[in-house]
């Protein structure tokens, strides 16, 4: 079975600071991620690696069967959906959602490229997967964040992507919101197969809020400090004793019987 991305003693170092040290991780077609771990751990600079935005100092990694320094970042960039807050303050404030999602197609921030009917209509058929089909001609200025949120997965979809990154994408949201994106989640990869479209073979979903890990994703890796704590099935890695490895501190971890977490930091 090919990999969708596989990274091998991955190691990242600017100056004298080690963001990242020997990362080994292989993510398998059907396989949703978390990655977990508190700030300054590397998670940030891991996406920008595997999006070409961070060159590795030593180590080899391959997405999507293509290697990295051999192939073209920029076209591979197409098949990888990314939702990130990042991307918020480059979006004209004007432009419309329907454009937002169009920009998808071209990698682009501040849609420019000639777009074609059939583009439109793409984007309007994921505005309806995304449940965001009354929003399609509002500005971006005045789109809530659980709106924007929503906007930037149909963004992320319209090229097809056969990787989809979740960065942190329920930073900013209240409690109602957080729970409502959550609930979308699980639903992209059936609603895209309905479609007939090429479906998102996985999903690295990143975070450090262990209440946002739901049922579907079936894998975690936990860093702390730029080095891998923990890599596997939810279920034997996601444990209270590493978790309190990851956040150098005393954890217990609880699960309720809907398979949600509960993380709570022990007295001293």
């Amino acid at each position: 079975m090919k990999s969708v991305l596989e990274l091998s003693g991955l190691k990242i170092e600017r100056g004298n600071t080690s963001i990242l040290r020997d990362v080994n991780w292989r993510i398998d077609p059907g396989e949703h991620w978390v990655v977990l771990g508190a700030n300054g751990s590397g998670k940030t600079s891991l996406l920008k690696a595997l999006t070409g935005f961070l060159s590795p100092t030593a180590g080899e990694f391959s997405v999507l069967g293509r290697r990295y320094g051999v192939t073209d970042w920029r076209e591979l960039r197409l098949k990888v959906g990314v939702v990130t807050s990042a991307f918020a303050a480059a979006i004209p404030p004007a432009e419309t959602a329907i454009e937002t999602v169009m920009s998808g197609k071209f990698a682009q921030l501040d849609l420019w490229a000639r777009v074609t009917r059939t583009d439109r209509v793409a984007a309007a058929r994921l505005l309806e997967v995304v449940d965001a089909t009354a929003i399609a001609d509002r500005a971006w200025l005045y789109l809530s964040q659980g709106e924007r949120q929503r906007i930037l997965i149909a963004r992320a979809l319209m090229a097809r992507p056969r990787l989809l990154i979740l960065d942190e994408p329920c930073a900013g949201l209240d409690p109602v919101a957080r729970e409502n994106f959550l609930r979308l989640i699980p639903s992209l990869v059936e609603k895209r197969r309905i479609r007939g479209s090429q479906p998102v073979e996985a999903l690295i979903f990143v975070t450090h809020h262990v209440e946002e890990i739901t049922p579907l994703f079936t894998h975690a890796l936990l860093l702390r400090e730029g080095k891998v704590v923990a890599a596997g099935p939810c279920g034997s890695v996601l444990t209270s004793r590493n978790l309190s490895l990851t956040f150098a501190t005393s954890i217990k971890l609880d699960r309720s019987p809907a398979g949600r977490y509960r993380l709570a930091v022990r007295s001293t």
